[in-house]
């Protein structure tokens, strides 16, 4: 077995997602590239990805494997390979062999999101599809106090989509932060992992945290009482990204 190891980059707003939808005419990120990388290899080749990103979210670090079998593309050349071949909104970073127990998921150890909030006087037409517009005033000092408070080990009911099973809604976040650049508000988020919709909702919450909607330490109140009612709405997908997915070195 030859586990090559791909790091991608994509704008995902013209994607129903990461995930391939088998049997929908539905256009996937995995469905791309497999299809391009079943090309190159002249047989059908399956990917494993790192992370399920949502119809319209972006990544700039998403991870996938795959099992090369014995085609001849050296595992460093299979980027280079895939540029060529790709559409213009999905990049092939880097491919390196790996380990054959690798997984691009049950391997990684941590991932990284960003939500980005576009809290200018007017819309923006060249951030639209990578932000989340919001003109009323946004206190991003209490951003940050309330995004404190996700730090650590916590059971984060109150943050995930309903009626989406799960073995265990227990997560650890291991940075939660808040900053402000010009009109420019980054919502970073690292954890051992996320349930759907939770960075989104994170950012939501935030939001209404600097909106004085509700006060910083309300979030550790929506946390404990795992009720996602007094959280804010899902944030759209547009403003989030998977900047990171890390592994054991």
């Amino acid at each position: 077995m030859c586990n090559i190891k791909v790091t991608l980059a994509y704008d995902g707003t013209n994607y129903y997602g990461f995930q391939e939808q088998r049997g929908t005419p539905y256009q996937t990120i995995q469905g791309v590239v497999e299809d391009r990388l079943s090309r190159l290899a002249k047989r059908q080749i399956r990917v494993i990805g790192a992370g399920r990103t949502d119809t319209g979210v972006h990544a700039r670090g998403q991870v996938v494997n795959f099992d090369a079998g014995s085609w001849k593309i050296g595992a460093e050349r299979v980027a280079y390979a895939l540029r060529s071949l790709l559409p213009e909104d999905i990049v092939a970073l880097e491919s390196v062999e790996v380990d054959p127990a690798f997984h691009a998921r049950f391997s990684a150890v941590s991932k990284s999101y960003r939500y980005t909030i576009y809290n200018g006087k007017y819309p923006s037409p060249f951030l639209r599809l990578f932000s989340y517009y919001v003109p009323s005033p946004l206190d991003d000092g209490a951003m940050r106090e309330g995004a404190k408070y996700l730090l650590g080990r916590h059971d984060f009911s109150a943050f995930r989509a309903l009626g989406t099973p799960v073995k265990s809604t227990v997560r650890t976040i291991l940075e939660s932060r808040v900053n402000r650049v010009g009109d420019l508000i980054y919502i970073d988020v690292r954890g051992d992992g996320f349930l759907y919709h939770m960075v989104r909702m994170i950012a939501g919450t935030l939001i209404r945290v600097g909106k004085g909607k509700i006060p910083p330490g309300e979030v550790e109140d929506i946390l404990f009482e795992g009720d996602s009612l007094r959280g804010g709405p899902t944030a759209p997908a547009r403003g989030l990204c998977l900047e990171k997915v890390e592994y054991q070195t």
